[in-house]
């Protein structure tokens, strides 16, 4: 794994608060993952959406942000499938890349592979 850009370090709200942990990264690829606790759930029991998003959100980061400095501009995020345990990952791939703007597919799956939501994003390079 290269050097995690140190703008993801400081990220207190994805490390401390929803404590995910980045895995792998390097220039266009990277994997997190999120070890469901009770704190992740909704009312009824399963995983709380936004906590999915900041998951993929995490790893598009740690995938765009080498060199000059990504942020997001658009992303979209499609669910499949609902947990309620176990542990999550994100695996960003960026699909397209310009002077400017990158386009990336993050697939967030479960332990078993299983695809729980797909997000497909793009960032800005300032």
């Amino acid at each position: 794994m290269k050097a995690m850009p140190e703008s993801l370090t400081k990220d207190q709200f994805a490390i401390k608060t929803v404590g995910i942990e980045l895995i792998e990264a390097e220039p266009g690829k990277a994997r997190a993952k999120l070890r469901l606790e009770e704190k992740h759930l909704n009312g009824l029991g399963i995983v709380q959406g936004g906590a999915i998003f900041t998951l993929a959100d995490f790893a598009l980061a740690a995938a765009s942000n080498f060199g000059s400095p990504a942020v997001s501009i658009q992303a979209n995020i499609s669910y499949f499938k609902a947990v309620s345990s176990g542990t999550l990952y994100a695996t960003a791939i960026e699909e397209s890349r310009t002077t400017r703007l990158g386009t990336y597919l993050i697939r967030i799956t479960n332990e078993s592979d299983e695809l729980l939501a797909l997000m497909q994003a793009t960032v800005y390079r300032k």
